[in-house]
C-alpha cells in the first residue's frame, strides 16, 4: 500500500472520532487520569489527537500490568497475557469495529490508524510483564536492562509513534533509541520509588550483583535498611546510573515539535525530580513513596513548555551510550 502523504495523513489525525470512538477515548482517559497522574499531566500538553492516542495506549497498558499484579493463578495471569496478545493481533490486522464492545481496543485501533505507532512494543511489554509472571530476578544490569526494555523502552518508541519527529531534523534517525533510553530512565527510577512495595510483594528488582556490592540483602520490605549493609550507597549508584540514562534520552526533545517535547520533558522532569529526591534522602524509599507537589509539577510542565529543557539537550555535545 502506498504511504499517505503529508497533507493527508494530517488529514487522517484531525478527522473526528465516530461516537463510538470518542466514547472510547473519553473511557481510556478516564483510566489515565485515575491511574496515572504523572502521565496524564504530562500528555495534557498534547493536542486532542495525540492525546488521545496515548491515553489508548496507556489504557492498553495498564491491562496488561494489571493482569501481572493481581491476584490470580500463574497459568491464569499467563493464560489472560496471552488472551490480550490475541487482541492486539486483531487490532494490529484491523478488525476491531467502532462498535466493538472493548474500548481500549476500539481506541487503540483508531489511533493505530491515525498514526504510525508501532504495535510490536505492546508485544514486548507482555513479554516483560511475563518476566515478573514467571518471578524473574536479575543478576545483572545487562539483565535488568532487558526487562525495561520490555516495559519501558518499549512504551518510548509506541509514544514515539504518536510523536513523530521534526521533519528534516538533524539524528532524528538516533529517536527511537533516545526514546527508548528515555524509557530506561524512567523505568529505574520507578524501580528505586517502588523497592520496598515490591520487595513486599516478593519482587526484588535491583541487580543482584548491585546488592551483593553495597552488602544489602533482597529483604527491603522494612522501614529500616538491610543491617550492615550500605543501602543509602546502593541507592545513590542506582541514582548516577538513572541520571546517565536521562542525559542520553533527553536528547530526543531536540527532534520533537514543541507541545510533543514539552509533554516529554514534563513526564521526565517529574521523574528527574523524584530521583533528585531520592538520592538526597535514599531511605525515604523504604518510608513510604516518594511523591511531587502539585505546585512543582506545575512548574516543571511550565519549564517544558518554555522549551528550555529542549534547548538544553540541544547544547549537550554527543557522548558515550549510557545504556
Amino acid at each position: 500500500m502506498e504511504r499517505r502523504t503529508a497533507n493527508a495523513e494530517r488529514a487522517a489525525r484531525q478527522a473526528p472520532p465516530s461516537p463510538q470512538v470518542f466514547a472510547a477515548y473519553r473511557y481510556c482517559e478516564a483510566v489515565t487520569g485515575r491511574q496515572a497522574r504523572n502521565f496524564a499531566y504530562g500528555i495534557r500538553l498534547l493536542p486532542t489527537a495525540q492525546r488521545r492516542a496515548m491515553s489508548a495506549l496507556y489504557a492498553f497498558s495498564r491491562r496488561v500490568d494489571d493482569i501481572g499484579d493481581g491476584p490470580l493463578e500463574t497459568e491464569v495471569k499467563r493464560a489472560r497475557l496471552e488472551e490480550t496478545r490475541d487482541l492486539l493481533d486483531l487490532v494490529r490486522a484491523g478488525k476491531v469495529p467502532d462498535d466493538a464492545t472493548d474500548p481500549v481496543a476500539v481506541a487503540l485501533a483508531d489511533a493505530a490508524d491515525r498514526f504510525p505507532i508501532p504495535l510490536g512494543g505492546l508485544d514486548e511489554l507482555i513479554d516483560g510483564v511475563l518476566m515478573d509472571v514467571r518471578g524473574r530476578a536479575y543478576e545483572t544490569w545487562d539483565e535488568l536492562k532487558e526487562y525495561c526494555r520490555c516495559v519501558a523502552g518499549a512504551i518510548g518508541r509506541l509514544s514515539l509513534g504518536v510523536f513523530g519527529t521534526v521533519p528534516g531534523a538533524p539524528g532524528a534517525d538516533r529517536a527511537p533509541h533516545y526514546a527508548d533510553t528515555l524509557g530506561l530512565a524512567l523505568q529505574l527510577t520507578n524501580i528505586l520509588r517502588d523497592v520496598r512495595e515490591d520487595a513486599a510483594e516478593g519482587r526484588t528488582y535491583l541487580p543482584r550483583e548491585d546488592l551483593a556490592a553495597f552488602g544489602c540483602d533482597t529483604s527491603l520490605d522494612r522501614h529500616a535498611p538491610p543491617a550492615g549493609g550500605d543501602f543509602a550507597g546502593l541507592v545513590r549508584f542506582e541514582v548516577g546510573r538513572a541520571r546517565a540514562l536521562f542525559a542520553e534520552g533527553l536528547r530526543l526533545l531536540p527532534l520533537l515539535d514543541r507541545r510533543s517535547a514539552a509533554c516529554v520533558a514534563a513526564m521526565a522532569g517529574i521523574y528527574h525530580r523524584l530521583l533528585t529526591r531520592i538520592a538526597r534522602d535514599p531511605h525515604a524509599v523504604l518510608r513510604g513513596r516518594v511523591s511531587l507537589p502539585a505546585r512543582e509539577k506545575a512548574y516543571v510542565a511550565l519549564r517544558g513548555l518554555s522549551g528550555l529543557d529542549a534547548r538544553l539537550a540541544a547544547r549537550t555535545a554527543p557522548g558515550e551510550s549510557a545504556t
